[in-house]
């Protein structure tokens, strides 16, 4: 919106339209009449309190003149801090983000901002304004780009943490971006931040780089470890830096996901040897209820990946013991759930298992697994909705197989959706070859759904490109 007025000569022609003086305005918008005199008279600058008031009373919503008060209060050449900082916190609460792009390009000039503008991406992000936060901490890092900083690789760990998302494409670039920040970090943050890299690039896939950052992770958090008793010994200090979780989770969570590398390649002898490490915690020395939850989970998971790692290798005499360890716990996770079904149905393809019973008794949590609800947590977040697409193929291969078409093909459809969402052309590809190598079973509305899918995807990617979809 283009202004060829001021904001006070606005205010001015409104008060006189509607025949109000300073004291009537005042008493409508809250304001003292001195505070509201000062403002008229331009011998004082609204604040953006003042100025949301004022806006009210004109009848205008909340923000109608933020690009303008900037404009006018806010572009000095010492710019006033104490106005600007509320201004941005308004400016995020609207989502007014080209506002805030606007004044953090203005501020950028002087480095001096940066650790203020920081402070406040931070804020953002705490409250899950991560578009606002997003343009902010890009700012401060393009200012700090050669400062070599942590608070730069801070910066590229949030940007990260936002920018992972359903494209896996996109995952992989913002992964491999991130990535050389990492030793920027202080020690803690490094701990989590490799421990979501690793959990990003299980769900590519990139096993190789997962076991490169799990290395890495381990053996930091085993520094942090012997450091942390090293201190218990002496007085610790209250206000030290803190792991999103135990520190000794970190050591037995890298030997979870080195069996997870293992169990990709088919080392399933290996892959067992690295559950048995973390299943065995007698080295840790705390002795806390939180302590106890998290040996308990890693013990668990360790019970289910022996019985996994046993049951993939073809020893199928376990899996009647594994269905009813999985079945066991009554506040089972959906997350785990979906890990487990996805175990069961990769042996049951591998090894011609007859499995009808097993899923009669899950169907209802399969069929709730397509309202996944969305998490913070990287594991969740990335890991999870890939297994959910590998299930769903897995699902559709073992009924196809089995001549039961309809629900083969309800599978079949679902996981090419969500590979489709993923951007992950492997799986997308998987589906179509099974799709096309059942085709002659199609019954015209599975036809139809497949044609449907297949010319909006390819539709989609035309876009993207930007090729030519049509002809003249």
């Amino acid at each position: 919106m283009n202004h060829t007025t001021t904001i006070r000569a606005e205010l001015d022609t409104y008060m006189k339209t509607n025949g109000l003086n300073i004291t009537r305005l005042g008493r409508t918008a809250g304001l003292n009449a001195g505070t509201v005199s000062t403002l008229v008279n331009g011998n004082r600058t609204f604040s953006v309190d003042q100025l949301d008031r004022i806006t009210a009373v004109m009848g205008h919503p909340r923000g109608h003149y933020y690009k303008q008060y900037m404009q006018e209060y806010l572009t000095d050449i010492t710019p006033n801090w104490r106005r600007i900082r509320p201004f941005l916190y308004n400016c995020a609460e609207l989502d007014k983000l080209d506002c805030i792009q606007q004044m953090a390009d203005l501020l950028m000039d002087n480095l001096v901002y940066s650790v203020l503008l920081f402070n406040v991406a931070e804020d953002f992000f705490k409250d899950g304004k991560h578009a606002a936060a997003a343009i902010l901490y890009e700012s401060v890092a393009i200012s700090e780009r050669k400062q070599y900083s942590e608070r730069l690789a801070l910066c590229q760990y949030r940007l990260f943490t936002i920018n992972i998302g359903d494209d896996q494409n996109q995952n992989f670039e913002a992964a491999c971006h991130f990535h050389p920040f990492v030793e920027r970090l202080d020690e803690i943050d490094q701990l989590d931040a490799l421990k979501d890299l690793a959990n990003v690039y299980r769900s590519l896939r990139q096993w190789a780089k997962v076991d490169k950052t799990v290395q890495k992770m381990r053996d930091k958090a085993k520094i942090q470890y012997s450091l942390d008793h090293r201190q218990h010994k002496r007085k610790k200090r209250g206000n030290e830096r803190k792991t999103r979780g135990p520190l000794f989770g970190y050591i037995a969570y890298a030997d979870l996901l080195c069996a997870s590398v293992c169990e990709a390649h088919g080392d399933y002898e290996q892959a067992l040897q690295y559950t048995y490490a973390y299943a065995d915690l007698s080295w840790v020395k705390e002795t806390d209820e939180d302590t106890r939850h998290w040996m308990e989970l890693f013990q668990h998971w360790a019970q289910v990946n022996i019985y996994v790692n046993k049951l993939l290798s073809g020893d199928v005499s376990v899996l009647s013991d594994y269905v009813e360890y999985i079945c066991a716990p009554p506040d089972k996770s959906e997350k785990e759930l979906v890990t487990e079904l996805l175990n069961i149905m990769m042996a049951a393809n591998r090894y011609q298992i007859d499995v009808d019973d097993i899923l009669q008794r899950f169907e209802t949590e399969i069929d709730s697994f397509a309202h996944q609800q969305s998490s913070t947590d990287m594991y969740t977040q990335q890991v999870i909705p890939e297994q959910f697409a590998r299930l769903g193929y897995e699902l559709a291969y073992y009924y196809l197989y089995k001549g039961m078409y309809s629900v083969g093909f309800k599978y079949l459809r679902d996981a090419l959706v969500k590979a489709n969402i993923l951007n992950n052309k492997i799986y997308f590809i998987n589906c179509t070859g099974l799709f096309e190598h059942f085709r002659m079973y199609f019954v015209p509305e599975i036809h139809a759904q497949y044609q449907n899918l297949i010319e909006k995807v390819w539709l989609e990617n035309v876009k993207k490109s930007g090729s030519s979809s049509s002809r003249n």
